[in-house]
């Protein structure tokens, strides 16, 4: 980890409308990191993560008050393709696949989306499939016809092809079986330990958030309230017992 912030978030303040998603969101994300942004459901990390992409305008939201800077740039005067093409690259919620093409014709999407040669498509396909071997046997199957745990694996793939630097990813282990979930996440730390690759991820399982992650933010009602290294905020007792499931009975107590 070089210690150099690729990605800064200041003071960020959002809306939809009327209502506050957001009201004090703060977090830096170096390159060579992990970082995890956890908390609840409704907690605003999939805001937090539209706003680092410039996406809020698409669903109506708009920041109020704060700046983001990816490496160097100021995000809100940067189009989101150009983003993708500085290397910040995300993978939404909800593994958005386009389910009528092949899982290849998706992969290759991710390839267009840089301005990638054929020559640079093929050689990056396979990468992927080396990455996730599952993907290769795939390969010519129509997306919608997959699993949910290879959907999510095209869905990644993709946001690789276009060779990010950040990647950013919002919720990658919902509504997958515990088994798929432990496989990204340690295909997402191989990849962070072997080429380096920075990852911002927000997830609400924040047991698996916290086990590959090197620091970790947590959110509360569209605040930032904790920011720690993700082993110390693992031995954290009120993480523990709010996130962890520990402590059930001191929780139900609060509740």
């Amino acid at each position: 980890m070089s210690g150099t912030a690729l990605l800064r978030v200041e003071s960020l303040e959002a809306r939809y409308g009327g209502v506050r998603a957001l009201s004090a969101v703060d977090l830096s994300v170096s390159e060579g990191e992990i970082v995890a942004l956890v908390g609840s459901n409704g907690a605003g990390k999939t805001t937090v993560l539209k706003a680092v992409s410039n996406l809020l305008p698409a669903e109506r939201g708009h920041v109020t008050a704060g700046r983001i800077v990816y490496d160097g740039r100021d995000v809100f005067r940067t189009s989101t393709d150009a983003l993708v093409r500085g290397g910040l690259v995300g993978v939404l919620e909800g593994r958005h696949c386009f389910r009528a093409l092949s899982v290849e014709e998706n992969l290759v999407t991710g390839g267009l989306g840089r301005g990638s040669n054929r020559a640079a498509i093929r050689s990056d396909l396979a990468r992927i499939y080396g990455i996730f071997p599952r993907l290769l046997q795939k390969r010519r199957a129509a997306a919608g016809l997959i699993s949910g745990g290879e959907q999510q694996m095209v869905a990644i793939g993709r946001a690789l092809m276009g060779r990010p630097r950040l990647l950013v990813l919002d919720e990658p282990s919902m509504g997958l079986a515990p088994q798929v979930v432990a496989e990204i996440f340690r295909t997402l730390e191989r990849l962070n330990r072997d080429e380096g690759l920075t990852i911002l991820v927000a997830e609400q399982n924040v047991t698996v958030a916290l086990r590959h992650a090197d620091r970790a933010v947590v959110l509360e009602n569209g605040r930032s309230v904790l920011t720690g290294a993700a082993a110390d905020l693992r031995a954290r007792d009120d993480i523990k017992a709010f996130y962890l499931g520990a402590g059930a009975a001191h929780t139900r107590a609060m509740a």
